[in-house]
């Protein structure tokens, strides 16, 4: 499919990779879970169990018998218990999503994704940098960790757009651009979110009739259109009210007669007034 899916979408919602850790684990590590904040951590070499409270949505225990790529896509808290006489190399980075909880591709993976290395075709060339960055110290070294980091998600993601049922991928966004009529319909609402569309106008897009791109957006989306657009506009107020632009800009760019209509919608699907969730995201 010669459609660009990720360019554009970490254009409006970038993400940030930090370097946290390199080397060896050993006992017991664990990782909190904090708003807006992922975790991509890389096995090399050794085993694991990795363990979480019973009470979230992926299984309480697993172990990790091969090098693997653990990837996080939301604040999920989790622990590592390695067995001091055998030692697990890791590398390891925090990933920070603009928008936090809004960001569109945060809402859309699984809570979890595990690929083994040996798997995640195209990954070999970004890893071998990262792994010779890592294992030396020179000027730049860190910087250029978080960039690598950030390649590596970026070739993560092609390859999940090539086997999203290896990971379970779920019904949303990702599902949605890995279909190409329904992917040529999200990346016109993404170029032009301001613009006044119409399930005629999507479906125009994508190249379909109208009846048959409603169907399939719903099943490949798991929204209506008219939701989907809403809530893709939400998630651009949300990052862009943290920027600190006006209620009143934000609106007119999103294609709002008013800040009131906006403004509805804001509390329609958060619960708070766009200055509540300001001060609230201020605040922690």
């Amino acid at each position: 499919m010669n459609l660009d899916r990720l360019s554009l979408l970490l254009e409006q919602f970038r993400v940030r990779a930090h370097l946290f850790y390199n080397g060896s684990l050993c006992g017991v590590t664990r990782f909190s879970a904090q708003p807006g904040r992922a975790f991509l951590h890389i096995l090399r070499r050794g085993q694991l169990s990795v363990r979480h409270d019973p009470r979230d949505p992926v299984p309480e225990i697993m172990t990790i018998d091969r090098p693997s790529l653990l990837f996080y896509p939301r604040p999920l808290e989790h622990a590592f218990y390695d067995l001091p006489e055998e030692g697990s190399d890791f590398t390891c980075a925090t990933l920070d999503f603009d928008g936090g909880e809004h960001h569109p591709l945060a809402r859309s993976l699984p809570d979890l994704i595990i690929v083994p290395l040996e798997e995640a075709a195209g990954l070999e060339q970004a890893l071998d940098l990262l792994f010779a960055e890592t294992e030396s110290v020179r000027c730049g070294h860190r910087l250029l960790a978080d960039r690598l980091f950030e390649i590596v998600l970026l070739q993560l993601l092609r390859w999940l757009f090539d086997h999203p049922d290896r990971c379970e991928i779920p019904v949303g966004l990702f599902r949605g651009l890995s279909h190409p009529p329904v992917a040529r319909a999200l990346l016109a609402i993404q170029a032009d979110p301001g613009r006044d569309w119409t399930v005629q106008s999507l479906a125009q897009e994508a190249k379909m009739s109208r009846s048959a791109f409603a169907v399939q957006f719903k099943h490949w989306v798991g929204d209506t259109p008219a939701d989907y657009l809403a809530q893709w506009r939400l998630s651009l107020a949300c990052q862009r009210l943290a920027q600190g632009q006006s209620a009143k800009r934000i609106a007119l760019d999103l294609g709002y007669a008013n800040p009131s209509a906006l403004s509805r919608l804001f509390r329609q699907r958060t619960g708070q007034s766009m200055r509540q969730w300001l001060a609230a995201r201020q605040s922690a």
